[in-house]
This record gives C-alpha cells, structure tokens and sequence, in this order.
C-alpha cells in the first residue's frame, strides 16, 4: 500500500483565529481544499487539465473530526490518500497534523464526484486518472 501523501504545509495565523484563540472551523476546511487541489494534481486532475476537458469535481460528503485544537504560530502538514476509485467517485482521506510533535489535529473523510461541466452531470473519469487513482489507493480506515 502507498504512504500519504505529502499534500499541504502552512501553518496558522492569529487572523485564522476565533474569539477563544484556536484556529476557526472554516480555516481546517480550507486547508484541507488546498490538499484536495495537491491531491488531484496527482492524479492528473489538475486545474488546467480540468478546465481543458470541461470538467470538474464536485464533493458531496465530508466528515472531519477535530481532535487538537491550533494556536497562532502552529506549523501543520496535511497527509492525504486515495481511499477508493470507481467510476464517477472519488473517496479519500485528509489528516492535518501538528508538524512539530506530529499529533493529529483533524482528519477529514470526502467524497467526490466527477463532473461534465457543460452536462452538469456525473462522468467517468478517464481511464488514465482513474489508473493512476487507483496506484494511489491507500488502506485507511474509513
């Protein structure tokens, strides 16, 4: 099975920060989005491939646990993995952790579909995105 991979780094700034001083809820989500944009690169998916092909990805379920809250000044990787590949649908994982202890802050379940732009519809994905999912399918709980 392949690793995670390696699909942001940043860290969090005090403006990402709430009225009891952790890092606010929409902030987790849009670095995960930034993982997911590093994630489907990978796969071939990227944003010029996508706009290109008239296509799209569109998720329609996310689940995130939030297990440690994030200060101001905390540096966090997000490790993502491909969890499975069929032929309109794309699930996999995010987990965001603290890069200097490695504890786990929040991880994130989604699932994606793909999408003909003009169609408004759900696609196959093509067969060499789909292969190159599918090496990336990783065993994660889920």
């Amino acid at each position: 099975m392949p690793e995670p991979l390696l699909t942001y780094r940043g860290a969090v700034y005090p403006w990402q920060c709430d009225h009891m001083g952790h890092m606010n809820v929409m902030w987790y989500v849009g670095k995960f989005d930034e993982a997911t944009w590093n994630l489907l690169g990978e796969m071939g998916l990227s944003p010029a491939f996508l706009r290109a092909h008239d296509r799209g990805m569109a998720a329609v379920e996310q689940i995130i646990s939030y297990k440690k809250e994030l200060v101001a000044g905390d540096v966090v990787t997000v490790y993502s993995a491909v969890i499975e590949i069929k032929e309109r649908v794309l699930r996999f994982s995010h987990e965001m952790r603290k890069t200097d202890t490695g504890e786990v802050a929040a991880a994130t379940l989604l699932t994606a579909v793909h999408l003909d732009t003009k169609a408004r519809r759900a696609c196959p994905f093509p067969a060499d995105v789909a292969a190159r999912a599918q090496a990336l399918v990783a065993s994660v709980g889920g």
